[in-house]
């Protein structure tokens, strides 16, 4: 028999599908639909409301959010793609890499879409706006498929050149093809799919790469410590962002 650490390569992947499973569970236990949550429903456990973050403080809903799902589809898709790139980037990424990259794109989307809201509120005139409610792990998802993106163009990987670029390809085609069916969805009157928070996702993603880059094969402890710098400096660009829109409010 192979060694734990053997049969379980990829550990944050797992716990987050784990996370949110349970997540999807527990409002199940306390009488949520399964194919159709109400707002308020999705609210109560942690989903994004322009309204509550902006004028009640309620930031840690950027957070939450990443794990509350619309319904069985809406959490077997992203789960289906967490579970691809997890198995992908957390051998490129660490375990900690990783799960800081799923937070840290997931705050960046709903970030993105919250300054939209307020965004056009503002413009409008139309407080109607604000009264926006998010959820869902795929800004994240998309945010790990943009950092794979850029990880997966160093040359200097002991993997073959041909095989880099097929896997590359393969993440290119999948961020281009959900961009796409999302808003297409968005054209129809029965589905609401947040295209800004998947943009805010990619975009971050996009943007931890480089500084990773140059130390992916410098040997982990210098990896890993640019990984820290890389991801600390990110989370504070976040905090200024949401503290600008607070008074662009």
């Amino acid at each position: 028999p192979r060694p734990r650490a053997q049969r379980l390569p990829t550990p944050a992947t797992w716990t987050l599908l784990a996370v949110n499973v349970a997540v999807f569970l527990w409002m199940l236990l306390h009488g949520v639909s399964v194919t159709d949550p109400t707002p308020r429903d999705l609210i109560r456990f942690g989903a994004t409301d322009t309204e509550l973050i902006l004028f009640y403080g309620q930031w840690y809903r950027l957070l939450t959010a990443t794990f509350v799902h619309v319904g069985l589809i809406h959490i077997a898709t992203n789960m289906w793609c967490l579970w691809n790139l997890g198995l992908l980037g957390e051998p490129l990424l660490g375990p900690w890499g990783l799960v800081a990259v799923y937070l840290i794109t997931g705050i960046a989307g709903n970030l993105l879409s919250l300054f939209w809201n307020v965004a056009i509120a503002v413009l409008r005139h139309d407080p109607s706006g604000l009264l926006s409610v998010g959820a869902g792990a795929s800004g994240a998802v998309f945010g790990l498929a943009g950092i794979l993106i850029v990880l997966l163009s160093n040359k200097q990987l002991p993997i073959p050149q041909v095989e880099l670029s097929r896997l590359r390809r393969s993440v290119v085609q999948f961020a281009v093809l959900n961009l796409v069916i999302g808003l297409g969805a968005n054209l129809t009157s029965f589905l609401r799919i947040d295209n800004l928070a998947h943009l805010g996702g990619f975009l971050s993603g996009l943007a931890l790469g480089p500084p990773l880059v140059p130390r992916m094969t410098s040997g982990r402890q210098r990896y890993f410590a640019r990984q820290k710098i890389t991801f600390a400096v990110a989370a504070l660009a976040l905090l200024l962002i949401a503290r600008w829109i607070v008074t662009f409010r």
